[in-house]
């Protein structure tokens, strides 16, 4: 069996939070933090973890930091670590094949830290070229031997939509493990894909936080979501709900992950990760000095307040996950 296919076997039906990467007021990666929050991550019902990836602001960080986070989460977690592989925010790529380049040398040093697979950032400079994004995913597989994940991230967040004939021709790569779906609130376009890609038999990995429970339903197998950064049952149940058949428990499921998710995923949209790290000190997963998103925007407190209420309802009800 090839690394790509025991890799569609391992994730298939499981979800990898997209971690957080705690941090100071100034950038600064709080290590000591990260090892606890990873060992949280660790003891959870998860299929392995997504690193670098939006969530962790992956691009942000230094190529030291980036290895070093790796290190921490490849220590602390048995299954699958997924590496996200983009152009970082340090190296200016104005040309397609400064994207390429930049994009190869991340999914590398994946390899070099001990990931098992690169998730490719789709490379907006190459939009609508369809022949040098599917290129560069093979690049990237080639020059990492690890088998590659195509990512359909809307454009708030830098990506571009694939259109279904792409994700056919992405999927069609022997080293293509899957695709993971992030259009925010494009119903039609994240059905149109996951269409396109059930036929091919290869991952369908969800990653619509706010879409999560009908992306499942139309057919996302896998999940790969920063709603899961913490509070991490929340989105386990409602997965686990829907693979065992059991409609009652996947609609509370689905009910109390759609509450959360729409306190900490709305305008401004890149405010989440500051939601989400707030949503881990409430939980006492990240201590409150390691919870900030220096780049992100700046949220009143009135945004906290209104995750922190959300949770406390959550908690009260009688069948809660914990």
């Amino acid at each position: 069996m090839s690394a790509t296919d025991l890799l569609v076997r391992r994730l298939r039906g499981t979800v990898l939070p997209a971690v957080a990467t705690p941090m100071d007021e100034r950038g600064v990666v709080d290590f000591a933090a990260l090892r606890r929050y990873a060992g949280y991550i660790a003891g959870q019902p998860v299929g392995g973890v997504a690193v670098w990836a939006h969530t962790g602001r992956g691009l942000h960080l230094s190529e030291e930091d980036r290895g070093r986070v790796l290190a921490v989460w490849r220590s602390a977690v048995d299954g699958p670590v997924v590496a996200g592989a983009g152009v970082p925010r340090s190296v200016r790529a104005e040309r397609p094949r400064d994207v390429v380049d930049a994009t190869v040398a991340m999914a590398v040093r994946a390899a070099e830290g001990g990931a098992d697979a690169v998730m490719v950032y789709p490379p907006a400079l190459l939009a609508g070229d369809d022949g040098a994004a599917v290129a560069l995913h093979q690049e990237a597989a080639a020059a990492s031997g690890l088998p590659v994940l195509g990512f359909l991230l809307h454009g708030e967040a830098g990506g571009y939509p694939y259109p279904p004939r792409l994700v056919r021709r992405l999927l069609g790569l022997p080293s293509a493990a899957g695709l993971k779906l992030a259009t925010l609130d494009r119903a039609m376009a994240c059905q149109d894909a996951i269409r396109a890609a059930l036929p091919t038999g290869k991952l369908v990995v969800t990653g619509e936080d706010r879409m999560f429970g009908p992306s499942l339903m139309w057919g996302a197998d896998a999940a790969l979501v920063g709603i899961a950064a913490a509070r991490v049952p929340l989105t386990t149940a409602v997965l686990d709900a829907w693979r065992a058949g059991d409609h009652r428990a996947f609609v509370r499921a689905s009910a109390r992950l759609d509450a959360f998710a729409g306190a900490t995923f709305l305008d401004p949209i890149e405010g989440y990760v500051q939601r989400m790290l707030w949503a881990a000190v409430w939980e006492g997963v990240l201590p409150e000095e390691a919870a900030h998103d220096p780049y992100g925007p700046r949220l009143p407190g009135a945004e906290r307040r209104a995750v922190v209420e959300c949770l406390e309802e959550l908690a009260k009800e009688p069948d809660a996950p914990h």
